[in-house]
């Protein structure tokens, strides 16, 4: 059984505590201390061979919490939701609060050197004061050094993901436009309508209504980022309809979707049919076996569950992992970008079954209000 698996749930202990910026910290502290003294051979002495690295470790530890409640807690919480007045207040109580913990490092570093706070750090050294006003500085810059490179840093990988996105969104149009508006695709299609007309008028005027909305969706309705779920669902089932036209009638076609209610939730376009097409792309044609598709989507306020599966010949089932999986790829891509972290995408491949699971975390469209008429 060959089995592909995307669960972004799992990260690196190290990376997700930050305990790889500690020599970021260390070296920018000793540089500081590098810039005072005037000589970093000096500057290394005085930290690490003398007791006064308790001093230096109480300014890194210290600063670099503070740094960090800032960021990963301060900023989220108030200042990217607009609450400014209580990000300023609580972050000055957070600099304070920092500077006065740095302070006891002062004290312990000269009880273990066995000096008096004079002899340390000068005639003034007892005056509590006076730390306090190279603490309170210093916690401030660490904290706008921090910010500045965090925004920076965001900055650029919001740009990069726009390009990014920009950039996927033109292929997969590209991509399914050549897919779909092939020669082989609209002859096939349109050659089962117009046997249809002879046969059954009725499912034919059907099959060209659907097929008229397949095209008006692709050309003019999915160029947004995001749609409507029940307009991809709707071009979802007209896919369906229409490629059961052009399949033998051996093959068995099962179709469920449970919706909640029908609420304004959004989708990227062309996720869900990426999978469905792949199904029939690579369903199995046996004569004397039966062939199958089952489609189960299931939407529960913004938790979308959407499960493909259908029967191989163990050859296509190896040709689907290893040679027919550029879609599959596309898509798995399409989602990194566009939902980090909020999917789940499951891929299995057995010898006679191909089977895709999807959980996906849907957002909710602002729809326009609808125009009221003027008396």
């Amino acid at each position: 059984m060959n089995a592909l698996r995307y669960d972004h749930s799992k990260e690196n202990w190290l990376l997700r505590y930050k305990l790889h910026h500690i020599p970021f910290w260390a070296l920018y502290h000793f540089t500081w201390w590098t810039v005072a003294i005037g000589n970093p051979v000096k500057a290394f002495t005085a930290i690490f061979l003398t007791p006064f690295i308790l001093k230096f470790l109480f300014y890194v530890l210290f600063q670099a919490l503070a740094v960090y409640f800032n960021l990963y807690y301060l900023i989220p919480k108030y200042l990217e939701k607009a609450r400014f007045t209580q990000y300023i207040i609580l972050s000055l109580i957070t600099v304070v609060s920092a500077s006065l913990l740095i302070i006891p490092g002062y004290y312990l570093s000269v009880f273990l050197s066995g000096q008096t706070m004079q002899q340390a750090y000068g005639a003034n050294g007892d005056c509590f004061y006076g730390y306090l006003g190279s603490t309170l500085p210093s916690t401030l810059a660490a904290m706008t050094l921090a910010m500045s490179i965090k925004l920076g840093k965001n900055w650029l990988q919001t740009q990069r993901k726009q390009q990014l996105l920009e950039k996927e969104k033109l292929e997969t149009e590209l991509n399914f436009l050549k897919h779909q508006f092939n020669p082989h695709f609209l002859f096939n299609t349109i050659n089962s309508i117009f046997f249809l007309i002879h046969k059954n008028p009725d499912m034919a005027s059907a099959s060209l209504a659907k097929f008229s909305e397949l095209l008006r969706y692709q050309l003019y309705e999915c160029n947004d980022r995001q749609i409507l779920l029940s307009k991809e669902i709707s071009y979802m089932e007209n896919s369906i309809e229409l490629e059961r036209l052009r399949q033998n009638d051996n093959m068995e076609v099962t179709v469920e979707i449970v919706q909640e209610n029908n609420s304004p939730w959004g989708i990227a376009p062309f996720i869900l049919m990426t999978f469905v097409e792949n199904a029939f792309k690579h369903v199995s044609k046996h004569a004397d076996k039966p062939n199958w598709i089952r489609i189960h989507l299931e939407q529960k306020d913004e938790l979308l569950s959407f499960a493909v599966s259908n029967s191989t010949s163990d050859m296509t089932s190896n040709d689907i992992v290893h040679y027919g999986g550029i879609g599959l790829k596309n898509v798995q891509r399409r989602l990194d970008l566009i939902y980090p972290g909020q999917y789940n995408l499951d891929i299995q491949s057995h010898n006679d079954r191909f089977d895709v699971r999807l959980q996906l975390h849907l957002t909710a469209l602002e729809l326009p209000l609808p125009m009221q008429k003027i008396a």
